[in-house]
């Protein structure tokens, strides 16, 4: 029996914790997650999906502030894991860290690395357009995501998908994949594989600020940026000072002559927006403090936003 610890903080990485403790060939030592953090209108702490989880499993939780405390990297080392397993935890190790257990530190990492490397690998491949994303299997080192490889898995990525739904595939493709190579590589059948750092690509953290449509950008690309930004921050604009969130979109090309980027427009009884190149049909809004309507009901009541401005 291995004696492992995990590490993970959303719910992507759930089904990889409860993938390793339905198993008998490891004993789990810790489950170490972030700490409990405001949420909701009474901003009261919540406890992130991993600790749920592990509480739910038997499993013994335990969430330190930072894992820069000398305190916690000595707890980390009288645990004396054989190995450590990492998926969205949230905060990066350092080398003291890195060098605690004989057979590494394994990340389940949710892009085909070297591409979409840092924070936000999901939302990369929904803003690249990429058609194709997987999960990365691999050992951590001191960079960013540029440690040798372990095994691969991909996915294809539908023309509905968003980063929520992506998020949740991925999630369960994670852990199918983790225990055929976590396995193989603890017993010395698996010799790691170099990156291609001429191939990487990195993303960065998503901010709320992220998803203010620019339509000075082509209808496809804002509608990537609609797909990668759902369900959070969420792409929206402004029409007559109030903010409209955009809850539903598509692109559509437009062969005429077209307004300049942000005016409004109206198209087959929906209503639509000018970019940079095409035009943005809004299939699904939100007036601030409203609910959402169709678009053909925002026009019953405002058919005055042909011609206005956006942004």
């Amino acid at each position: 029996m291995y004696r492992i610890i995990f590490m993970g903080t959303p719910a992507f990485a759930v089904p990889t914790l409860e993938a390793l403790a339905a198993t008998d060939v490891y004993d789990i030592a810790w489950v170490i997650t972030q700490p409990d953090k405001p949420a909701g209108r009474g901003r009261q702490p919540t406890a992130p999906p991993v600790k749920e989880a592990a509480r739910r499993l038997g499993l013994p939780v335990w969430q330190p502030e930072t894992m820069r405390d000398e305190q916690v990297v000595h707890r980390l080392r009288e645990a004396s894991p054989d190995v450590i397993v990492v998926a969205a935890f949230g905060e990066i190790l350092r080398p003291n860290i890195l060098a605690i257990p004989p057979h590494g530190i394994v990340n389940v990492h949710a892009s085909l690395l070297p591409k979409h490397r840092g924070a936000s690998p999901v939302a990369g491949a929904l803003l690249a357009g990429d058609t194709t994303t997987g999960i990365t299997i691999m050992l951590m080192d001191q960079g960013m995501d540029t440690g040798p490889i372990l095994g691969q898995a991909t996915l294809p990525i539908a023309a509905q998908d968003n980063r929520g739904t992506l998020t949740e595939a991925l999630a369960r493709l994670g852990p199918k994949l983790l225990t055929e190579v976590l396995p193989r590589w603890l017993r010395g059948e698996i010799t790691p594989q170099p990156q291609d750092d001429a191939l990487a690509t990195y993303t960065s953290l998503i901010k709320k600020h992220d998803g203010l449509v620019d339509w000075e950008k082509p209808a496809k690309q804002i509608w990537r940026r609609f797909c990668a930004y759902t369900p959070w921050p969420g792409l929206f604009t402004f029409w007559n000072g109030q903010r409209i969130n955009i809850v539903h979109c598509h692109p559509l090309a437009e062969s005429g002559q077209t307004p300049p980027p942000g005016t409004g427009m109206i198209i087959a009884d929906q209503p639509a927006v000018a970019t940079g190149r095409d035009v943005l049909v809004l299939d699904k809004i939100q007036l601030a403090g409203k609910r959402p309507v169709s678009g053909p009901d925002f026009l019953r009541g405002h058919r005055d936003f042909s011609g206005s401005r956006l942004g």
